[in-house]
Order: C-alpha cells, then structure tokens, then sequence
C-alpha cells in the first residue's frame, strides 16, 4: 500500500522543481472517497461545494460547520491515502479568531488533515491562528464562491492589471501567513502562472490555466452526474447520470414485467423434515 500524502509533501511539490502537478479532487461521501482514492489523487478536497451538487442549493452559503464536519467524517471513513481537506464554510472563520480555531478543530476531529478557506490579507490573522494551532492551512483566491453577491455572480477574476497584481500580493501575504498550498480558481492564465512561479507553494488551478503546480475539479463536474451547463474549465470523462438512469430504468422495467426478482434472487422456505426422520 502507498504511503499517506502529508502536508510536508504537498507543501513542497512545485513543477518549477522537477514535481509532476498535483491532483486534487472533490469528494462528499465514503464512496466517493474509495472511487477518487483508488483512482490515485493526491488529495481530496470536501468541497463546500456539497452545498450545490449534492444537497441542491444554490450557492455554498447555505451549509454550516455541521454540515461540512457530517461529509468530513464521511470521507475520512473511507481511510483513503490521499490527503484529505475539508473547507471551511461561509461565516466559519469571519467573526473572531476564537471561531475561526474552533470551527478548524471541528473538521479535523471529524478527519481532516488540513483545512482550506477563502480570500487574501484580509485572511492573514484567522491563517495565523489556525497554524498556530497545529490545523495546516490551504488558501483560496481569484474566483471564491462564498464572495458570490460581492463579485456579482461568478465571475473570471483579476482581469486587469491592478486587479491581478493585487491577487499576487494576496498570494504572497497567505503563503507568508503559513498557507501550505493556494488554489486558483477563474483567473486568466498568465495571472495564475505568474502567482505559481511567485510563491513557493504549490497552486492548485480550477479554471486557471495549466500553468499551476496541480488541478482540482467537481467530483460531479467530471464524472457527468450533475445537471445543466458546466463550467468552460470543466472536461466530463464520463456520463454516469446517463448510465444510472439506463440502469434503474431497466430494473423498473423487469419489476414491472415480473422479471424481477428472479428464483435466483429469491429466499425459499427449507423444507420441513419427512415423518421419522431429522
């Protein structure tokens, strides 16, 4: 059996250095943990994400700590070798301080080995704290779902100059903060390369480019088991939501015919032993 991923070995994985980029995929549940660790990602990202691909909301601001550390542990049951990052949600890490340590705790008594949260300077104490505490820390800039009504929808970030010099500087500021590794997400290719040769953790891209040190994608997204429109930076590998409706279709068809259950398929009585005998 491979050994286990570890923050050390993320935090020093960077392509500039001769490393392979880095894989990192979503995941919600023990299933999709055994599926995405048997397919040999490095990491698994619990993604707030849950919020709109699994429980049906709109937006990732309608989960808590609760909900998050409930997939956690899900996932975390699964003992999979890849790292395992639960994110904190919307609120969770905003307040004080006190909370942002205490929320931390909760995703890593629920499994985590690392946390991950959204946004730049502004993020530097809460990033402090929790490191400070022993919960590695993996940062979150460009296109960040919680900041959905500030950015008026979701929208590619940092398309002009001042805008990404300034995501740079925010890069810069959390890697120093103690961030082990930064996710990019729907920045334009130039900005995420230039963050990647600028900081000396690695970046992990979703809509940014093949210039990051790795790349996450939706669980969902890749596998075609969500529904409407994807992302441009998405590719679908298969249509799982097609094979699962022709399959459960087909069950209910020989229910229906009386096809279904078969005699194989069927517990029988044993029969009752003869006059005279056992």
């Amino acid at each position: 059996m491979a050994p286990k991923v570890t923050v050390p070995q993320v935090r020093s994985h960077k392509r500039a250095r001769g490393a392979e980029p880095l894989v990192m995929l979503t995941a919600y549940d023990t299933p999709g943990a055994r599926i995405a660790d048997a397919a040999g990602v490095d990491m698994i990202l619990v993604g707030d994400s849950l919020a709109n691909v699994v429980l049906g909301h709109a937006d990732t601001l309608q989960v808590d700590v609760g909900v998050m550390a409930h997939h956690v542990a899900a996932v975390a049951r699964a003992k999979p070798r890849a790292l395992v990052i639960g994110d904190l949600p919307w609120l969770s890490y905003h307040v004080s301080v006190e909370d942002t340590i205490r929320n931390g705790a909760t995703l890593v008594r629920a499994g985590a080995q690392a946390v991950k949260l959204e946004g730049g300077r502004s993020r530097v104490p809460m990033i402090e704290a929790l490191v400070a505490t022993e919960i590695p820390v993996v940062g979150h800039l460009g296109l960040t779902p919680q900041s959905v009504h500030t950015m008026g929808g979701y929208k590619v970030q940092a398309r002009q100059a001042a805008a990404a010099d300034t995501l740079v500087d925010d890069a810069k500021a959390i890697t120093a903060a103690g961030c082990f590794a930064i996710v990019l997400e729907g920045v334009p290719d130039v900005v995420a390369a230039r963050v990647t040769a600028e900081v000396d953790v690695p970046t992990i891209g979703i809509g940014a480019g093949g210039g990051c040190d790795g790349q996450v994608l939706v669980f969902h997204d890749l596998l075609g088991l969500g529904e409407g429109p994807v992302p441009k930076f998405v590719r679908r590998y298969a249509d799982l939501a097609s094979l699962a409706v022709g399959a459960i279709s087909e069950w209910a068809a020989d229910v229906r015919s009386g096809t279904f259950p078969s005699d194989a398929e069927t517990y029988h009585q044993p029969p009752e032993p003869g006059p005279g005998g056992p």
